[in-house]
């Protein structure tokens, strides 16, 4: 077991909360009746976030995680709770945060992107001979 990575089922269950999370943001978008468009338009927008590699890991892994945690679109949708757009966007980021993690883009740690709490992203391919 590779320190720091979730293994085994706890880590199939974690990307099965990312998918549940993912469908859910879906499904209450339909309540604050914006257009459609928006959703897949802003899903990605959250990826912004990985501006801080640009500078360093350190930088990078922070607003990386800052971005893909619940606690920033959480908050959002809680004082968006009564305006539809606020609402709608802070389900839209919550989905993005429940994409990443159904597909095993985990929070990141300092020493790489690559390294996440749900694994290495990127298996090193096998050295011929």
């Amino acid at each position: 077991m590779d320190e720091g990575f979730v293994e085994g089922k706890p880590r199939l269950w974690l990307r099965l909360d990312g998918g549940v999370l993912f469908v859910a943001s879906v499904i209450l978008f339909a309540v604050t009746h914006q257009h459609w468009w928006i959703y897949p338009a802003l899903l990605f927008v959250p990826d912004i976030f990985m501006i801080g590699y640009v500078r360093n890991t350190a930088i990078g892994a922070f607003l990386y995680n800052a971005g893909h945690s619940y606690f920033l679109p959480s908050l959002l949708v809680l004082l968006g709770w009564h305006h539809p757009l606020t609402l709608a966007i802070g389900l839209i980021w919550l989905g993005h945060v429940g994409w990443d993690r159904l597909f095993g883009y985990g929070l990141k740690y300092d020493s790489s992107f690559k390294h996440t709490h749900l694994g290495s992203l990127f298996k090193e391919k096998p050295k011929r001979n």
